[in-house]
C-alpha cells in the first residue's frame, strides 16, 4: 500500500484547499477511502470518507458543509476539497481506506501526510 498526499499548505482562514491523495498497492475502486488529520499534540482523527463508486461520503461534525471528499478511481485519486478553512482545521492531513462499519484506518500504512495550516 502506497499513498501520497498533496496539496496543503498556508491559507488565511476563509481560505480554500484542495488536498490529493495518489493511491497504489491495492485496489482503489473497490475500497471505500478517508482522510484523516492529527494536529499537533492530539490523536490522528476521521474527517471525512468516500464508498468505492462515490455514491455516498460522511463527515466529521467538525468539517460538515466546509469539506467534500470525492474520487478519480480512473486515476487512483482521493480528493478533499476545504472551504472556510479555521485556524482549528491546521493539522497534518492523510488519507487511507476506511474499516467498514467503523471511522477507523483500513490500512496499517500511512503515506508522509500534508501540512495544512491556517493562519493570517
Amino acid at each position: 500500500v502506497q499513498l501520497v498526499e498533496s496539496g496543503g499548505g498556508l491559507v488565511q482562514p476563509g481560505g480554500s484547499l484542495r488536498l490529493s491523495c495518489a493511491a497504489s498497492g491495492f485496489t482503489f475502486s473497490t475500497t471505500t477511502m478517508a482522510w484523516f488529520r492529527q494536529a499537533p499534540g492530539k490523536e490522528r482523527e476521521f474527517v471525512a470518507s468516500i464508498t468505492r463508486n462515490g455514491g455516498s461520503t460522511f463527515y466529521s461534525d467538525s468539517v460538515k458543509g466546509r469539506f467534500t471528499i470525492s474520487r478519480d478511481n480512473a486515476k487512483n485519486t482521493l480528493y478533499l476539497q476545504m472551504s472556510s478553512l479555521k485556524p482549528e482545521d491546521t493539522a497534518a492531513y492523510y488519507c487511507n481506506g476506511r474499516k467498514i462499519g467503523t471511522n477507523a484506518p483500513r490500512y496499517e500504512s500511512w503515506g508522509r501526510g500534508t501540512q495544512v495550516t491556517v493562519s493570517s
